[in-house]
């Protein structure tokens, strides 16, 4: 089901869909939780006030039955206080409960180690501030209450939160350094996808770094503007320098693994010391042991 918005209102996105849904706001609440409602393509919370030429989109599943669990699995936490705590999340691990699928995240985990963890965005997504893909690896923040989650959002909309990737490009990148910008929408042709288009679209920017160069690859680090969905991902294919083993976006077989894009830094101003934060981790193993192959060849 899709909805587009005709008139300015101030409802949140909660309120505004009781008028269109046979559901409770409680259960739209949990229906945007679950990422089966969203706003142009992209996922939002409840809090989000629809605007004039918004395309909102109902997607179908039911939720009521689900509830999530605290499941015993090994975090790797690089650092935690009573406000955040910094994650290195592996290759293949899920962030977020979602449609089909509310066991063996990160959140389940997080939920088994701790039960100070913000519920700005409800009872799906305690803590998450911000996600990366399920196969992308490496470092992200994790809020242990609201206020310091509220912050660090407001940070992160702001484009104070720096964040730096390491990703195995196909082909010999050109540059030493370059800049993408090109918006990015919900794939028209196939929904699963994100794409470089014009059509209910935001704004995307990356950019690139040359770190060193291969017989028919570049390993590059990318810094991020803004945060869309896939964006790194789309980006490199859209200019034609894929990454390495990316199942949705590259070219060839892809392993288990996953694509080689790894979050490798984060800098932020703590929400309540204010201090400088800066936090590094390196590429996992599997992503190092695959570039020294690429230094025998």
């Amino acid at each position: 089901m899709k909805i587009r918005v005709e008139e300015e209102t101030k409802l949140r996105i909660d309120k505004y869909l009781v008028d269109f849904l046979e559901d409770s706001r409680s259960l739209i609440d949990k229906k945007i939780d679950a990422g089966l409602i969203t706003v142009n393509g992209e996922e939002i919370n409840s809090h989000y006030i629809p605007r004039v030429g918004d395309e909102i989109e109902v997607t179908e599943g039911s939720i009521n039955d689900e509830t999530i669990d605290a499941e015993e699995m090994p975090l790797d936490i690089v650092y935690e206080d009573d406000d955040c705590i910094i994650i290195n999340k592996p290759s293949g691990l899920v962030v977020h409960p979602g449609a089909g699928n509310f066991s063996g995240t990160l959140v389940n985990g997080l939920m088994h180690y701790t039960k100070d963890l913000s519920d700005v965005n409800g009872d799906i997504r305690p803590g998450i501030v911000h996600r990366i893909d399920k196969d992308t690896s490496g470092i992200m923040i994790v809020a242990k209450n609201n206020k310091a989650h509220e912050i660090l959002s407001d940070a992160l909309s702001r484009h104070e939160i720096k964040r730096e990737y390491i990703a195995l490009l196909r082909g010999e990148f050109p540059s030493d350094t370059a800049t993408v910008d090109a918006p990015i929408g919900r794939d028209p042709s196939n929904r699963k996808k994100m794409a470089v288009t014009s059509r209910n679209s935001k704004n995307a920017i990356t950019h690139v770094r040359v770190l060193k160069r291969y017989k028919g690859y570049t390993l590059v680090k990318c810094s991020l503007e803004t945060g869309r969905t896939h964006q790194i991902r789309v980006h490199m294919a859209y200019i034609g320098y894929p990454i390495v083993n990316d199942p949705l976006y590259g070219i060839g077989e892809s392993t288990e693994f996953g694509q080689f894009l790894h979050s490798t830094s984060i800098d932020f101003t703590h929400p309540t010391t204010h201090e400088h934060m800066h936090f590094e981790v390196d590429i996992p193993k599997e992503f190092s042991d695959y570039l020294e192959t690429l230094e025998e060849k």
